[in-house]
């Protein structure tokens, strides 16, 4: 997935928000979505753009879709926001 994907998909507040759901344990659909005041079609397009990203990853037990976060694509952003030295150097280096 290109870095620019992945920035896309974390540029909007709600994705951001559905990852942020994430972060501690995996949640179905459901549960997602009702965290939002948007139609379920909504949420549902939101959740295609971070699972297109690869910032998600869903599996499916029984009736239920459960949604996980993929830390691995944001350890990649991170590595290469920090390739730019970014925060590597104080002030007084510059």
């Amino acid at each position: 997935m290109a870095m620019s994907d992945t920035l896309k998909a974390i540029s909007d507040p709600v994705r951001r928000k559905i990852l942020n759901l994430l972060k501690d344990e995996s949640k179905p659909a459901g549960e997602i979505a009702a965290q939002f005041a948007l139609t379920p079609a909504t949420v549902s397009y939101h959740l295609k753009l971070l699972k297109q990203a690869n910032l998600i990853t869903e599996r499916r037990e029984k009736n239920f879709i459960y949604y996980d976060l993929n830390a691995s694509v944001f350890e990649e952003v991170l590595s290469w926001i920090y390739s730019l030295g970014i925060g590597g150097e104080s002030d007084d280096k510059k």
